[in-house]
């Protein structure tokens, strides 16, 4: 959960910053820099909250655990 909630706090600091740019300019490097290191983190921290929820539902038996694919997904046919 911090970690989802830190680096949104961090992408709105970020974007603070690209919205007050000039529309017609180049988002400048460092700010670009910071946008591809936080959306990946924030992507990364999102699943892993989207995880936790999941297994805590599966444990209460508020979601059916998915069935498991096995091998590659090619036909044998």
């Amino acid at each position: 959960m911090r970690g989802a909630r830190g680096t949104a706090e961090q992408l709105a600091d970020v974007a603070a910053r690209v919205d007050a740019a000039d529309p017609h300019s180049d988002v400048p490097d460092a700010d670009l820099d910071d946008l591809q290191r936080l959306t990946l983190a924030n992507a990364i921290a999102a699943q892993a909250l989207r995880g936790l929820v999941e297994t805590m539902l599966k444990r209460r038996g508020k979601i059916a655990d998915a069935p498991v694919e096995s091998g590659s997904g090619a036909s044998d046919e």
